[in-house]
């Protein structure tokens, strides 16, 4: 079971929400976080309540540039968690092309962005920890959310890259796919969301995962199974139920 006393984790889109909580869990079990985001006053207030062990960089993932200044400024880590992701409820009748691309370019384009700062570090010094969060929308295309769904399903894949390229190196690749957490994005849901979690909920899911030595996790575990079967569908079954 992997230890995180007195590693070093940094967080990005841990100011609030599923990375907040999971910050706690990290800092209980004696690890040291830097959390990130793009709201300064947001990790302050994470940062004091979190107390010693805690220090934050802003952050903006959609600007390569600041990427690089920030990881620079973070330095050195022993584990990675990326969880920023943006999200607007909206099916192809309703494009909205600015906020497709802010999904597409935040929620995948920006997990690679900070991932091809945090990796080659860990390839050199054959060590690391990441943890890339995906969502169970993942599995297959979905109604009603364009963007969204083809972002995670593209973080999903990356992971899954990932681990096929260093599951026999000492970089540890994870990535987590949960269903309905209760966050300032599902808030813009007007729809019945099944089996939806608070966020201290998910985090305790999350930190069991990364002790652990699996790859995958996706939760709620019986919501998850709608999503994972579904792959096994053919099209004009899936299709008929789903839309």
């Amino acid at each position: 079971m992997r230890s995180f006393d007195g590693k070093r984790y940094w967080l990005v889109g841990a100011s609030a929400g599923l990375g907040r909580a999971l910050a706690d869990k990290l800092v209980a079990a004696g690890a040291e976080v830097v959390l990130s985001a793009r709201s300064e006053d947001d990790l302050k207030q994470a940062v004091s309540e979190l107390g010693e062990k805690a220090s934050y960089v802003t952050l903006d993932v959609s600007d390569n540039d600041d990427v690089i200044r920030a990881a620079k400024e973070v330095g050195e880590i022993d584990g990675y968690v990326h969880l920023a992701g943006v999200y607007w409820p909206q099916g192809a009748k309703e494009w909205d092309a600015d906020q497709v691309n802010a999904m597409c370019d935040i929620n995948f384009t920006g997990t690679a962005r900070v991932l091809g700062q945090v990796v080659p570090d860990m390839v050199k010094r054959d060590r690391g920890h990441i943890v890339i969060t995906s969502s169970l929308t993942g599995f297959r295309g979905l109604p009603g959310s364009i963007g969204y769904t083809a972002s995670k399903a593209a973080t999903m894949s990356l992971a899954e890259c990932m681990y096929a390229d260093l599951r026999k190196t000492g970089v540890d690749v994870q990535v987590i796919n949960p269903g309905f957490i209760k966050t300032q994005l599902t808030d813009k849901n007007d729809f019945n969301m099944p089996f939806i979690m608070e966020p201290e909920e998910a985090a305790q899911i999350v930190f069991d995962h990364m002790k652990s030595g699996g790859f995958k996790r996706s939760f709620p575990t019986l919501f998850s199974l709608v999503f994972r079967g579904s792959q096994f569908l053919p099209d004009w079954i899936y299709y008929r139920i789903f839309s």
